[in-house]
């Protein structure tokens, strides 16, 4: 019989433990150049160590050695001055104030010229800047002028903080009322089976549309989802406690359970509002500018720039405007027939609506310039700022990497800080404050360094690789691996992956990430290997070229690639061109 008893191992091992100093350089090294400024900047505020060289600004030492001679020098001023005044002599003090200065400023004489305004210095209205205005902003403008009932307006603010960016409404009556939990409602959702065919289209659908440039963004905005409504309103509405925990503000006497879920939650508030009020609300926000928002679906956001539209043409026209016929069109499209729409199956459309073709036409032309994201107008995203850390430039025949470190505070050891290391100098606290902050500034400045060196050999190490892209264009860009860049170099994949992360590079042929230049191998012709990103492209060239009444199939794609030496699948090409967002065969194809 075996008996458990306590005992004491010596264990042996090895372990990998990051140092401070390590865990910095990792984080340094993955830093791009507008990153690593406010980084050091940062530092130089947490650390006194840490001085800017800069020629234009002087130095702490400077600025005490200047200050003390002009002290020195104000004493020797003041001590003759004291000397040779004499002292029975006292001056006025009213003589020191300009009254016409005065008069003139306070004291408005009506007309003054451009030279006496210019005189005084304010600073310029152009330089006082406004927030560019969000949706909410414009709605909340807008709700603000109306009169409505204090329960309506209550349950409007609600409705407008719940629409997302492109100004749709995605949260329930329910879920806006409080009733149903966010998470409750997803799981019912999905057991009611809801998908996008119910509501609308999907957005690699309404490319078929508006096309690529007004559907970038790649977001389904036709289905109501209920993960989206979950997210929207998870911050909202807490859900219900359980009475077995708490119960009217007193704890119970049960032990909570140890599961992970044992949170103590308050019960949701009831809202001042009722059912009837909410979807008066919902009503009164559509009918707000931009016109569609807070729509439910796209159909639902369509048809009400349609009958936007109809109204307005009814008010300039009456009931004999030229338009009417076309707007009933639109509708009949909009609300019936848009999925069939999207596949550009006119001659069936004419047909179920006893309308000729180019009535259809005309309304798919309408159509097209309706917008099915009505607040993304006024949420703009702001475009992100990029500056590149590296200029590849040729000089000569050769290829030369210049850093970029153009605005980047060029730091260095502040030598009257070394002075409180001597024991005399400070007290010991003192001395190891500053002891470490001189290693900590020390280890900064290495990391920084040893970041520019790293760039500096991957860069090398891509001219090396790259040249016919450097000297002809895209169509000349190898495959490159980042294990085949980091074995050349001698430093770890993890290393240069951090090197090459959000960080841009100025060539001859534009400006890339230093990640663009990498890329997977495929066989092309003669056995060589082919970059993905050419393969790519070529099957973009091919889809452009076609015909449209004919397009061409993945498997006609594959067949034209493999008679030009590329060995490629048609699984491969699909895959490819699901990435570049480029619709199927039938969704290209245009029907007579």
């Amino acid at each position: 019989m075996v008996l458990l008893q306590p005992k004491l191992n010596v264990r042996l091992s090895q372990k990998q433990v990051l140092t401070p100093g390590l865990v910095q350089m990792v984080s340094v090294l993955a830093l791009n150049k507008l990153e690593l400024r406010d980084m050091i900047t940062a530092e130089m505020v947490e650390n006194p160590v840490l001085e800017e060289l800069e020629a234009t600004v002087p130095l702490l030492d400077e600025v005490s050695r200047r200050e003390e001679d002009r002290d020195r020098v104000s004493a020797a001023a003041t001590t003759e001055e004291a000397r040779t005044e004499p002292q029975g002599e006292t001056k006025d003090p009213f003589d020191e104030v300009d009254f016409g200065q005065y008069f003139q400023e306070y004291l408005d004489p009506g007309y003054r010229s451009r030279q006496e305004w210019e005189d005084v210095e304010k600073p310029s209205f152009e330089n006082f800047l406004s927030r560019p205005a969000t949706l909410t902003d414009h709605l909340m403008w807008q709700l603000s002028s109306m009169r409505l009932k204090e329960e309506v307006a209550e349950a409007a603010e609600l409705v407008i903080g719940n629409l997302n960016e492109e100004g749709y409404l995605t949260a329930t009556e329910d879920e806006l009322m409080g009733v149903v939990a966010p998470e409750q409602e997803a799981t019912r959702s999905d057991a009611n089976g809801k998908d996008e065919a119910a509501s609308g289209l999907a957005s690699s659908e309404l490319e078929g549309i508006w096309g690529d440039e007004r559907l970038a963004a790649g977001h389904d905005i036709a289905t109501s989802s209920s993960h989206e409504k979950a997210e929207e309103i998870s911050a909202l509405q807490p859900e219900q406690a359980s009475p077995k925990h708490h119960v009217n503000g007193e704890a119970n006497s049960q032990p909570l359970p140890s599961s992970a879920n044992n949170l103590v939650r308050m019960p949701a508030p009831k809202p001042n509002f009722t059912v009837e009020q909410l979807r008066e609300a919902i009503q009164v926000v559509q009918q707000m500018d931009p016109v569609g928002v807070a729509a439910r679906d796209m159909r639902e956001c369509l048809l009400a720039q349609i009958h936007n539209h109809q109204q307005v043409e009814e008010d300039l026209n009456g009931e004999e405007g030229e338009n009417r016929q076309l707007l009933s069109d639109c509708a009949a499209v909009i609300g019936n027939h848009l999925k069939t729409l999207q596949k550009k199956e006119f001659k069936e459309i004419a047909k179920a609506l006893g309308r000729p073709m180019e009535a259809v036409l005309q309304a798919f032309d309408y159509i097209k310039r309706l917008d099915p994201r009505p607040g993304q107008r006024y949420n703009i995203v702001q475009a992100r700022l990029i500056e590149p850390d590296v200029a590849i430039f040729k000089q000569g025949d050769e290829y030369m990497v210049l850093m970029n470190d153009e605005d980047l505070p060029q730091l260095r050891l502040n030598p009257a800080y070394k002075k409180l290391l001597h024991r005399e100098a400070a007290e010991k606290d003192v001395r190891v404050y500053v002891k470490e902050r001189y290693k900590s500034a020390i280890q900064l400045i290495k990391n920084i360094e040893q970041r520019k060196q790293t760039i500096l050999k991957v860069c090398h190490a891509i001219i090396r690789r790259q040249r016919d892209f450097l000297d002809f264009g895209m169509d000349q860009l190898k495959p490159m691996m980042i294990k085949d860049v980091a074995e050349e170099i001698g430093v770890h994949p993890s290393t240069v992956s951090r090197a090459v992360a959000n960080k841009y590079a100025h060539t001859p042929q534009g400006v890339f990430e230093l990640r663009y230049f990498f890329s997977e191998s495929v066989n092309g012709p003669e056995g060589e290997g082919m970059s993905l990103l050419i393969l790519k492209r070529k099957v973009k060239k091919l889809i452009e070229d076609e015909d449209p009444s004919r397009p061409l199939t993945d498997e006609q794609i594959t067949r034209i690639l493999q008679s030009q030496g590329i060995q490629v699948t048609r699984r491969t090409v699909a895959k490819y061109r699901e990435d570049m967002r480029i619709p199927s065969t039938h969704q290209r194809r245009v029907k007579d």
